[in-house]
């Protein structure tokens, strides 16, 4: 196809590049154990429960889910106490995030603003949809800046995206600080919320603007079932916003965008308070190590309300993500993120934890 059939705003794009997988790290390295502690992914894998269920329902994925996932807005409905009307589940909140830019904002006219060094989405689908994407310094030590960000907004802006957690910091913003955002938007202006991480913040009633939602009219939070529930590979997420919007994004969607199997899955998981404790407990156990750890081995390190922590190694970051690597260890060197000189490391179980500590130890005192 001739390049002049295509948008000159996609031009610019830069297709996204996972890491090498772990197959491709052992033949490389000649490894036989890879730990991967790279994509904040749930420690435990997926709860047994969730895995009976997906075996119960195999047998039905010749028939076509119920549209809209009705029987999962319930469960999530009952679970986070807010009214099903107001739910949208999709394929991955990133599909959430794509339904919102396509029925709010207006191409050519609005802008969405966030900050740097943030989650690559929001900026990529801002720009397939044709809306400015604004973006706004970090506070100091990368702080989440909100005052900069009531600053950007102008009446134009459709959308404002604050990650709390912080991806990849891990640095959480208190739901009174967001709902006085909220609160100073122009008009026709939504915030939104992207609560990923929310699940291993303490105490949660501090950070979620969950417990908030009815009273503000401008706010939509989205969640996903990828961290703490361990159905990364599955795609689920969901909003929930004011139910007139949550309307509009239903009739724009397509048909059927969350599977059978991810809807068996999604109820199933929220059904098992057994395993959701059990990952609470390995990541909030783990997360205290790495934190204990890692300034213990003369790296900075910031504090982290996510699965995950953020620290700047006192040698050259991709040195050390190489060298890890080569001992069979995956990590998140933040060079996409704008962040070169720091590395991104989930919470694993407490062996690979403590594997990654030894082998970083080895790396920085060589």
């Amino acid at each position: 196809m001739p390049i002049e059939r295509v948008r000159p705003e996609i031009l610019t794009f830069t297709p996204y590049v996972p890491g090498l997988s772990i197959d491709e790290i052992k033949a490389k390295y000649g490894l036989s154990t890879v730990i991967k502690l790279a994509s904040n992914e749930n420690p435990l894998g997926a709860s047994p429960v969730v895995q009976q269920a997906l075996a119960r329902a195999v047998g039905q994925v010749f028939r076509y889910p119920q549209n809209h996932s009705p029987r999962l807005c319930q469960a999530i409905a009952q679970a986070m106490g807010v009214p099903a009307e107001a739910i949208v589940c999709g394929n991955g909140s990133d599909e959430i995030i794509d339904l919102l830019l396509r029925v709010v904002a207006r191409p050519g006219q609005d802008n969405v603003v966030c900050y740097e060094h943030s989650f690559s989405m929001y900026g990529m689908m801002s720009r397939m949809c044709g809306v400015e994407y604004r973006e706004v310094p970090r506070g100091e030590d990368y702080r989440l800046p909100l005052e900069s960000l009531a600053e950007a907004v102008d009446r134009n802006t459709a959308l404002v995206f604050v990650t709390s957690p912080d991806n990849p910091t891990g640095l959480a913003a208190k739901a009174e600080e967001l709902m006085v955002l909220s609160g100073i938007l122009p008009a026709g202006a939504l915030l939104v919320v992207d609560e990923a991480y929310m699940d291993f913040t303490w105490p949660p009633e501090e950070y979620s603007m969950l417990n908030v939602l009815g009273e503000l009219g401008n706010v939509v939070v989205l969640r996903t079932f990828s961290k703490a529930y361990g159905l990364a590979g599955l795609r689920l997420g969901y909003g929930v916003m004011p139910a007139w919007l949550a309307e509009h994004l239903r009739r724009a969607r397509p048909p059927f965008t969350v599977n059978l199997l991810a809807e068996e899955a999604g109820v199933a998981a929220l059904g098992d308070d057994a395993f959701y404790s059990a990952t609470l407990e390995v990541v909030f156990t783990g997360r205290e190590r790495l934190l204990k750890r890692l300034p213990e081995l003369d790296c900075t390190v910031w504090p982290s309300q996510a699965n995950f922590v953020m620290f700047r190694p006192p040698l050259a970051a991709g040195v050390v993500c190489e060298e890890l690597l080569k001992r069979g260890i995956i990590v998140r060197h933040l060079k996409s993120f704008g962040l070169p000189g720091h590395i991104r490391v989930n919470v694993g179980t407490g062996p690979e934890t403590e594997a990654f500590l030894k082998s970083l130890e080895e790396i920085l005192h060589a």
